[in-house]
Parts: structure tokens; sequence; C-alpha cells
């Protein structure tokens, strides 16, 4: 027997060291860590293992339900869906938790910001450090020269950056959150209709003149709004946490052998 594949068997059921390894294609590890995707494998075959087991107990019969248009699950994926559906205990999300979450994190209940920009670049590599220096010390003294004449921005665009938006003068049409490097978009955040960022701005991409030509703040959306969709989320925390719970339960009444699902993958041998 392969010390790094043992052999395990869940209640008497033996789960083969092949079939592990098969699955262990599904989880992700280091490269010199093989052992960590082989231990989440076997963990999860066992889990699995567990619940067929249980619908043979609980005489459930299979009934494959549509997951989308062109795939249906198999037979053992409704077995496994029918006992959690039926043996978990879910408590019901309220109305209360969903204004607690809300209340507590209107930040994220915004419509998103979106910028309407125009920049000059200055391609250099992060490591070229001396050509670094060259291009903040030409971006500084354009961005005096465009604060003197505003007009000229779009010229020193044309003759001066590296981006494509160049022929547009500079402009990147609409953007938002997340479209750019976070840089960039903190400079975006912060500038207000009109205004020219009166320092460059570093980023991987090289060093960058940013003007704001447009900009539209995000708005507060009402509870109203974005209740179901905070009701959905919190159901889908309380239903991972119950299957939690409810595998765990199996696996501490369970006679698993070849396998300590106890301790941390960190542990497995290599």
């Amino acid at each position: 027997m392969n010390p790094l594949m043992p052999e395990i068997t869940v209640n008497g059921e033996l789960i083969p060291s092949a079939a592990i390894a098969d699955e262990a294609q599904n989880h992700n590890a280091p490269k010199d860590k093989p052992g960590w995707a082989w231990k989440a494998a076997a963990r999860a075959m066992v889990i699995r293992a567990l619940l067929l087991q249980e619908a043979g107990r609980l005489g459930l019969k299979p009934d494959p339900q549509m997951l989308a248009s062109d795939k249906q699950e198999t037979e053992d994926e409704s077995l496994i869906r029918s006992v959690l559906e039926n043996q978990m205990n879910i408590p019901a999300v309220s109305a209360t938790e969903c204004q607690f979450i809300y209340d507590s994190r209107k930040e994220i209940f915004r419509t998103p910001n979106l910028f309407q920009p125009a920049h000059i670049l200055f391609a250099v590599k992060p490591e070229d450090k001396d050509a670094r220096k060259i291009a903040k010390k030409n971006a500084e003294a354009f961005i005096a020269t465009i604060q003197k004449t505003p007009k000229v921005f779009a010229d020193i665009a044309r003759t001066n950056s590296d981006c494509q938006s160049k022929d547009a003068g500079g402009t990147l049409g609409q953007i938002g959150a997340g479209d750019t490097v976070a840089e960039f978009e903190a400079v975006l955040d912060i500038l207000a209709a009109g205004d020219l960022h009166p320092e460059p701005v570093e980023t991987r991409f090289g060093i960058h003149i940013i003007r704001m030509d447009e900009k539209v703040e995000g708005k507060q959306l009402p509870f109203d709004a974005v209740k179901h969709q905070i009701m959905e989320k919190l159901e889908q925390v309380a239903w991972a946490k119950a299957a939690q719970t409810y595998t765990q339960d199996l696996v501490n009444n369970a006679d698993v052998k070849g396998i300590d699902l106890n301790k941390p993958i960190q542990t497995t041998a290599q």
C-alpha cells in the first residue's frame, strides 16, 4: 500500500485510491504539495460516501432534476441533495437580520461610480527605476504646462502618450469600478469632474497624468431594492453552515479508516 495514498474505508465501504487520485485533479494545491489535493479529494469522497449511505438508510430514491437547460443531476447527486434537504435544519432568515446587514454595511449597497477620465501614459517597466524617474520628471513638467494651459492636454497626449487613447486626445471613455488598476482607480475616486491630478500617478504600466472629464457618483440603494438580494445571500450562508455541521456529524459518527479528517490539510504527508 502506498503510504501517501492509503486505502480508505467508510463504515466498511472501500474508496479506491485510484478514484481519490482522479478526484484530486479537481482540487487546487501548491505544486510542491500534491498531498494537500489528495487529502481534500479524500475528504470530499468520504463525505460523498457517507451521504449516499445515509440516503440508503433513509430509503430515498433518486429523482434527478435539471440543473440547467442542458444539464441534469446524476442519480448520486440527486440522492445527496435529497439527504441534505430532508435532514438539515436551516433556520429561516428574518427581515430583521436583512435590515441589520443593510444598516451595518450600507456602503456596499450603492450603484457604482462611473468615470470618464483622460490620461497620458509614459510606459515604463516597474523594475526600470531610472526610466521611471525620468518619466516622472517629464510628467511633472507636462502637468505644470497643462495647469497653465488646460487645452494642451489633448495635444500632449497625441504626441507623448504610450496608450492607444492618444488618438482620442487621451480620453478613455466611460469606465467603472474594477476596470483599471487599484492605483489608477484610487485617483478616480478622489477627483471631481474637471480636475487634473496635480501629481504623476504610478502603476505597473508606467507613469500617468490623469484628468477627470465627467463623473457620476453612485447612489445609495434603498433597503427594499436589495432586501431580496440580502436574504438570498444569508440563506446561502445558513445553508453552507448547516451542511458543514451535518456532514461533520456524519463524519464524527462514522467508522473512517485510512485518513484522519480532523487534522488540517497542511499536515498531510508529502
